[in-house]
């Protein structure tokens, strides 16, 4: 279904009169821009709900979408990942996104190398050190480091690696003031693992000018640790640190040689970042891999966070009165499209997988205009194709050959049939998949045959 309502959408500008020009100037200015972007003023999704008694229903019911969903992809043969996602503002106790494995692609995606462990980037909890910390082998002192307020400066000054610098940031308490999130200079924080400790507001904000001041004394850039006037949390691997470097909460000035315990007292840890390519996996099996993911499906488990605010009940198998649970399922069927194309293309355009190409044969005759022969042996094979269901674009141009072929590939339809003078006379029909370099004559009464026996869909 899926596929066959992308296809009826790519195929759309196919109700013009049956010129390739108009087609081809129709798909340059209408249907790639629309397909060539991940955000569009156009999003077509398909939705789904389903409703359950119980548990066990919902389970069943949530599995057989996610299944529908691995089906769909796997038949568009598209490379793909379902990932623990963040249920975000629709809610939910569980949720999984279908992520199109793209380097263009706006999520990270974070994945074992040694099982099937897969999340977001913002799921994927972070391994604690392995080991105890370092004992302190350097005395405490105060450095000077004018206008350095950046890990990258204030490590370059010091010839102190990121990995023992401290970055100390404060944002907004929940309930005012600030809370001090402390992790390793070469890691970044994880905004959705930091709004859900306790006293921190969500959704996540920086603390203002006057509250970094309230709580350090110090304009931000140089806040550290020591001493401040507010709730601190500090990451597993920054509490893992020694004689590490942090700011002196004063302007122009930073600490370094600093140990927890000795020079001041250990905060409370937390997972406060992401995760990095070659940290251990959760599962324990293997290490992780990050890659970048287009998002084009996404599953929830909604439990009754809707029903109970609506009151939707039904009556069980027992005759008593329940709320109903729910499941919740989105397919973006214009970002498959536009996923198709991100992992299908090379320097010469588009190379559609044959399920949702938007016609399987492009055909192609030299000479059309001069040649009554050539003519009428293509309007023949056009009309046999067509009657074995297969869907055949008719380039009737009056266009020299590079341009057709050039177009064609730019156009990605996955089968190419060029057919002229020379190839009657053999009684051939020369024939390309988009993906190969070379061409291939194929006996003319058989071309139907061979054509179908190629198409993969």
């Amino acid at each position: 279904m899926i596929t066959d309502i992308a296809r009826r959408e790519l195929r759309s500008y196919r109700q013009l009169p049956v010129n390739f020009y108009q087609i081809q100037t129709k798909f340059r200015d209408e249907v790639r821009p629309r397909f060539g972007v991940m955000r569009a003023r156009e999003f077509i999704m398909k939705d789904a709900y389903s409703f359950h008694v119980d548990e066990a229903s919902l389970e069943q019911g949530y599995a057989a979408m996610r299944d529908a969903y691995v089906r769909i992809f796997t038949r568009l043969r598209l490379k793909f990942r379902s990932v623990q996602a963040d249920s975000g503002a629709i809610g939910g106790s569980v949720s999984e996104e279908f992520q199109v494995l793209a380097e263009s692609g706006e999520d990270a995606i974070v994945f074992s190398d040694a099982d099937n462990f897969a999340a977001n980037l913002e799921l994927a909890p972070a391994p604690r050190p392995a080991g105890p910390r370092a004992a302190p082998g350097e005395a405490l002192e105060e450095v000077a480091t004018p206008n350095m307020k950046t890990i990258a400066a204030v490590s370059a000054f010091l010839k102190t690696p990121p990995e023992r610098c401290l970055k100390t940031l404060l944002v907004e308490g929940s309930k005012g003031g600030a809370v001090a999130l402390l992790l390793r200079g070469d890691h970044e924080l994880n905004a959705l693992k930091a709004q859900s400790l306790p006293g921190v507001a969500s959704p996540l904000r920086m603390a203002s000018v006057a509250a970094v001041l309230e709580a350090s004394g110090s304009e931000p850039g140089y806040v550290g640790p020591r001493g401040l006037k507010c709730p601190v949390f500090a990451d597993y691997s920054a509490l893992h640190a020694a004689d590490f470097v942090c700011g002196a909460n004063a302007a122009d000035r930073h600490l370094r040689g600093v140990n927890w315990g000795r020079d001041l007292p250990e905060p409370a840890g937390a997972d406060l970042r992401n995760v990095v390519a070659g940290d251990a996996s959760p599962s324990g099996k293997g290490y992780l891999q990050i890659v970048r993911g287009i998002e084009v499906g996404h599953i929830f488990k909604l439990g009754r966070k809707y029903s109970e605010a609506m009151q939707a009940t039904v009556l069980d198998e027992s005759g008593q009165s329940v709320t109903m649970l729910m499941g919740c399922y989105g397919i973006g069927v214009t970002r498959i499209v536009a996923a198709a194309i991100e992992q299908n293309h090379d320097e010469r355009g588009i190379i559609w997988p044959d399920p949702l190409a938007p016609y399987h044969v492009v055909l192609i005759p030299l000479n059309l205009q001069k040649s009554a022969r050539v003519r009428d042996a293509a309007e023949s094979l056009y009309a046999e194709l067509q009657a074995a269901g297969i869907e055949v674009l008719f380039d009737d141009r009056d266009a020299r050959p590079g341009v057709k072929f050039a177009d064609a590939e730019l156009l990605g339809i996955p089968h190419r049939l060029v057919l002229g003078e020379r190839g009657l006379d053999a009684r051939t029909v020369e024939y390309r998949q988009r993906r190969a370099t070379d061409n291939q004559d194929v006996p003319l009464d058989s071309a139907v045959a061979f054509v179908k026996a190629q198409l993969k869909v």
